[in-house]
């Protein structure tokens, strides 16, 4: 190491006070900056986070090197595997050629240094039958760990990087410097300031045993300042045996055996001076020692000028670290031996460091959506993946409303209550948007985002259902590229904008579409894209008992949908009034269906001309008699002849049941029109207008097949959602977190108990 680097290190460490080096302290103002910008970067989705196929457990920490984070991936790797979990790692391999993804031992190359690295290689050692992973792209690292077999990943030195999505960050700080001066690089030793132990699942204060009692009390004091002291663990460093290499052999040495004499030490490590103190504490007789560059590689130049001082001090041998063993260049024969110490860490609390992780582990998924039919298709999904994944905890994110549906589930809800007159974020009118602002929609979006940041890194990759705002939103609120249940865009309506096509070709994992063809748009657009049947269809939930709406009820059967925003309470004169028209004109009976949201006394409160009958459920007007169900539109839906509705969602669900739809021209029916076709027809907002609609299907068996046959042809059949459901256990790997999950709390549970 030359003079100028061993006076920086010693300035950056904080070994040094007054140096030339202090002149980089305003340097530091543009690191800082630079690592606010990158995290803000991520964390809005402008550089996206890509959740991998495998849990991850992240070694990292926050200095230059030297906080022992080779032997605490062997630790956290040994642990998994006694748990009878097969852990593999990914290193990036530092100072080795450019490569792809190798797995240390896929071939006779990847065992070279220049390969694979010279601490891969150390580990690939220590640790036999354990899948070692080297790639600077570390996602990529783990998809190939993935196909090897294991089921978690440990990751080295990942705390700084970003773009793969961790379940645990363990974070390490050396006893003996655990801030070096306090500046960030290249003022100090730092990596980024304090403030980023926050960010830390846990973290390990280590080689404890090295640093003075009140160095070690101060430096735990400084960082429960920063995160739950629960978090904090210490780890001590210790002696487990001795290599010895002699004749260009090498075997294995108890620690009751020590090498005795004197020797001259070296080594090219972060942290130096921790491994000559090591060799201190244990007795060791050091002469003199060198020190190299961190990774360096030893040329034959540098053993001949090692020899050559040992010559003249008259030692016994050599003693170095495990990773310069590694470094040395091979077969390397002396004539007097090399001992290396084989060191391992020591946790003050094993079980509550492993119960840590455990906990960390557990998945926490989140389904979102942006509307009350799609919050309607959410509560569907959350169910399936809560089926799927019984030790997860699931959880919504209802951007429009108060998220009634999920509620209704016991389905936890993540998201502060927006309910505007428009009943969504921006409808069809302006009128209705000005409406909306009025009514304090900036502030409601303002408080959605918050709640939404508030939660960033918590949950798993986020399962969307709605539109290209809800999937731009949950990725500014939480970095990790979502998939999509798409339910408002297609080909069919207006297709999608160039914007929207960069957004989901680049910042999502899949998009399911509600149509074939705009799935095939989209994958010609390079979007990862399937249309596996309209979602809107598994509203129907075959697994649930089937109930008898209409009875005994003689007639023709319509169902009536006043809606589910907050113009319903208007708009349901309009229904009930299209139903007394029609009942004029033809025997039918009626069944209505309000929205969960709709609050039922409201609605029927102010209704002129007809009366609530509450014991029966029923409304009632001059003979016509209108049935209120409160159950889903699909119970009811199933024995229904004919709908007059002003839904969305739900007039979607009725049309691919074979019902055909009735419903009223505004600018929003005129879209949906587009997806269901010959299955609507659309008429003016007039009860007169609807009914002569309704008579004229009813009369007409060869229209109404029609419509039936293109209802159910448009929207498609049951089962999209399944898909989603499927895709989530395996390319995001869900299925294997939660058996990992489970079998880790259960090895945990038996070690608690003693067993």
């Amino acid at each position: 190491m030359s003079k100028l680097l061993r006076s920086y290190l010693r300035y950056a460490r904080g070994e040094k006070k007054n140096s030339l080096w202090a002149l980089l302290y305003p340097l530091q103002f543009i690191t800082r900056i630079w690592m606010k910008l990158r995290i803000t970067l991520y964390a809005r989705g402008l550089l996206s986070v890509t959740e991998p196929p495998l849990p991850v457990v992240s070694i990292g920490n926050n200095s230059l090197g030297g906080t022992n984070k080779t032997p605490m991936t062997e630790l956290v790797v040994r642990q998994f595997r006694e748990a009878g979990i097969e852990a593999g790692l990914v290193s990036r391999g530092y100072r080795t050629r450019e490569h792809g993804p190798i797995w240390i031992g896929q071939d006779e190359e990847s065992t070279h240094r220049d390969t694979a690295g010279d601490e891969p290689l150390m580990l690939a050692k220590r640790l036999p039958g354990v899948k070692i992973v080297v790639s600077r792209d570390r996602v990529q690292g783990v998809a190939l760990l993935a196909s090897l077999g294991a089921r978690v990943a440990v990751t080295d030195d990942t705390f700084q990087h970003r773009r793969m999505a961790r379940d645990v960050d363990i974070v390490l700080v050396d006893a003996t410097c655990p801030f070096g001066n306090g500046n960030v690089i290249p003022a100090g030793s730092m990596r980024e300031p304090k403030s980023a132990f926050g960010r830390a699942d846990l973290l390990v204060i280590t080689k404890a045993n090295q640093a003075g009692p009140d160095l070690l009390a101060s430096t735990r004091e400084e960082l429960e300042k920063l995160l739950d002291p629960r978090k904090i663990f210490t780890a001590e460093i210790k002696m487990e045996s001795w290599i010895e290499i002699r004749n260009g052999e090498e075997r294995t040495v108890s620690v009751d055996h020590s090498p005795k004499g004197s020797f001259l030490a070296f080594s090219a490590i972060g942290s130096p001076a921790g491994f000559y103190n090591f060799l201190e504490q244990e007795g060791i007789s050091v002469k003199a020692h060198r020190t190299f560059r961190d990774h360096h590689i030893f040329t034959q130049n540098d053993i001949n000028r090692l020899v050559e001082l040992a010559l003249s001090l008259n030692v016994d041998g050599f003693i170095c670290t495990e990773k310069d063993l590694v470094n040395l260049p091979e077969g390397i024969d002396l004539d007097v031996p090399i001992y290396i110490p084989r060191i391992v860490v020591k946790l003050d609390d094993d079980i509550g460091f492993r119960t840590k992780i455990m906990e960390k582990l557990k998945p926490n998924l989140m389904v979102a959506s942006n509307g009350y039919g799609e919050d309607a298709i959410g509560v569907v999904l959350a169910k399936k993946i809560k089926k799927r994944f019984k030790v997860a905890d699931i959880s919504a994110f209802a951007f429009v409303g108060s998220g009634t549906h999920y509620r209704n589930e016991g389905i936890r809800v993540l998201s502060p209550s927006i309910e505007m007159p428009s009943g969504g974020v921006i409808k069809y009118s302006i009128l209705e948007f000005i409406k909306d602002l009025r009514h304090g929609l900036g502030g409601s979006i303002s408080s959605q985002m918050s709640a939404l940041s508030s939660l960033y890194s918590r949950y798993r990759t986020p399962v969307c259902v709605g539109d290209v705002y809800l999937m731009a939103s949950m990725l500014w609120g939480q970095g990790m590229k979502p998939v999509l249940v798409a339910t408002a865009k297609s080909v069919h309506l207006s297709g999608h904008l160039s914007v929207e096509q960069f957004l989901l070709k680049h910042r999502t994992r899949f998009v399911w579409t509600r149509d074939a063809e705009t799935a095939e748009e989209l994958r010609a657009g390079g979007v990862n894209a399937e249309f596996c049947g309209n979602p809107v269809m598994d509203l129907i939930d075959k697994e649930r008992p089937e109930v008898d709406v209409w009875g005994q009820m003689e007639g023709s059967r319509v169902l009536l949908l006043p809606g589910s925003r907050p113009r319903t309470y208007d708009d349901v004169k309009l229904i009930l009034d299209s139903a007394k028209e029609l009942s004029v004109r033809k025997k039918c009976c009626f069944v209505m269906v309000p929205a969960p949201m709709i609050d039922v006394s409201k609605l029927v409160e102010n209704l002129v001309g007809w009366m609530f009958i509450a014991d029966k459920d029923m409304l009632v007007s001059d003979g016509t008699k209108v049935r209120i169900f409160r159950g889903e539109v699909a119970e009811a839906a199933m024995g229904a002849e004919l709908l007059i509705g002003l839904g969305g969602t739900a007039n979607q669900l009725c049309a691919g049941l074979g019902v055909p739809v009735v419903s009223i021209l505004e600018k929003g029916k005129l879209i949906q029109k587009k997806l269901l076709k010959e299955a609507e027809v659309l008429v003016n907002a007039d009860p007169s207008e609807l009914a002569n609609a309704a008579v004229r299907i009813l009369d007409d068996p060869d229209l109404k097949k029609s419509m039936q046959e293109a209802g159910i042809r448009n929207l498609g059949g049951v089962g999209a959602l399944d898909h989603v459901v499927e895709y989530c256990a395996s390319a995001l790997g869900w299925d294997n977190r939660c058996t990992v999950y489970e079998k880790y709390r259960s090895f945990i549970e038996k070690r608690s108990c003693g067993e």
